[in-house]
């Protein structure tokens, strides 16, 4: 088993694409150091690990949480980012993504991108010579999950053994980047999704594969009281992504059933964490009297984007 100092070496000048990327012990290392960088941080004692670096964030959809993550968690690591939008660069009037990866490594030490297709970011990284960063594609959502797992973590005590469900659109960024996430560090997770909205098989293949040998066991069910059957974290996202509201009519139809409501929460555990990445449609997904209720910790897990993501910058674009 590799030292948190070979371990620290191996993330270093790394693209952060998906969780499978990552073996265990980077996963656990990468929430140590989200916890390091949360305490620094409330005890505002100066951490500037990436003093005169400079982070471009590309951004192809609307944010707020992952766009103040990492231009605020930039700042505090001593460092600086720069807002793009598509609509302000050159990319945005037809310029290829290799010649905007070669032109932007030149200038900068590591790029954070927000976008649709995967492949993006994968093209990005692939002609980019510092570190690309996925800060959402319509199939993974990684630097969510470090947050979710440091949140669970901080409210738990633990992540191995636990159990815990995603109810919604399982073809969906965070119901992947969660299955992938849960089979790192040993934690149970099935995800329940209503016909035709599955998650990608070669994903769940692979998750399930991972949770095996870790363990521990993440799978898929269509029934969502199933998969919240004696759980510690009850899950959701949004059913309508960005660039899904053309379909709001037939998706809020077809979810019928799965929101996360005080029936579902019943078949929980009685101290069962209720997680959502935001931003929430109350009265959709879940009920407002559990986003807003005891169980909830979704402000936490907001907040911990800042420091995950500090986590993740610092352990990929520290100077050696």
């Amino acid at each position: 088993m590799a030292t948190d100092r070979e371990t620290a070496s191996a993330l270093k000048g790394r693209d952060f694409l998906t969780i499978a990327d990552f073996t265990s012990e980077e996963m656990n290392l990468l929430l140590k150091q989200a916890l390091d960088m949360k305490a620094l941080t409330k005890k505002h004692i100066p951490h500037p690990y990436l003093n005169g670096k400079t982070l471009a964030m590309i951004f192809e959809k609307s944010s707020t949480r992952t766009r103040v993550a990492f231009e605020v968690g930039m700042y505090q690591l001593g460092g600086s980012a720069l807002f793009l939008s598509s609509r302000d660069m050159q990319l945005g009037r037809g310029e290829t993504i290799a010649d905007t990866a070669r032109v932007l490594s030149r200038f900068v030490d590591g790029i954070m991108i927000r976008t649709f297709a995967h492949e993006k970011v994968e093209e990005l990284a692939e002609y980019a010579s510092v570190p690309v960063i996925n800060g959402l594609t319509d199939t993974h959502h990684p630097s969510q999950v470090i947050a979710d797992l440091l949140t669970i973590y901080e409210h738990e005590g633990r992540l191995e053994g636990l159990k815990a469900c995603f109810i919604g659109d399982g073809y969906n960024n965070m119901a992947h980047s969660l299955l992938e996430g849960a089979a790192a560090v040993g934690m149970d997770l099935i995800v329940a999704s209503p016909k035709g909205y599955e998650p990608d098989p070669l994903i769940l293949r692979n998750a399930e594969t991972r949770a095996e040998s870790n363990g521990c066991r993440v799978g898929f069910t269509y029934s969502p009281k199933e998969a919240a059957e004696g759980c510690d974290i009850i899950i959701t996202d949004t059913w309508l992504s960005m660039g899904d509201e053309g379909e709001k009519e037939k998706r809020l139809h077809d979810f019928q059933g799965y929101q996360v409501d005080d029936a579902l929460t019943a078949l929980a555990k009685p101290d069962y964490l209720f997680m959502h990445c935001l931003p929430a449609h109350r009265g959709e997904e879940v009920a407002p009297d559990v986003i807003d209720g005891p169980h909830s910790v979704v402000f936490d897990e907001a907040e911990n984007r800042l420091h995950a993501h500090k986590a993740i910058l610092k352990c990929l674009m520290e100077n050696n």
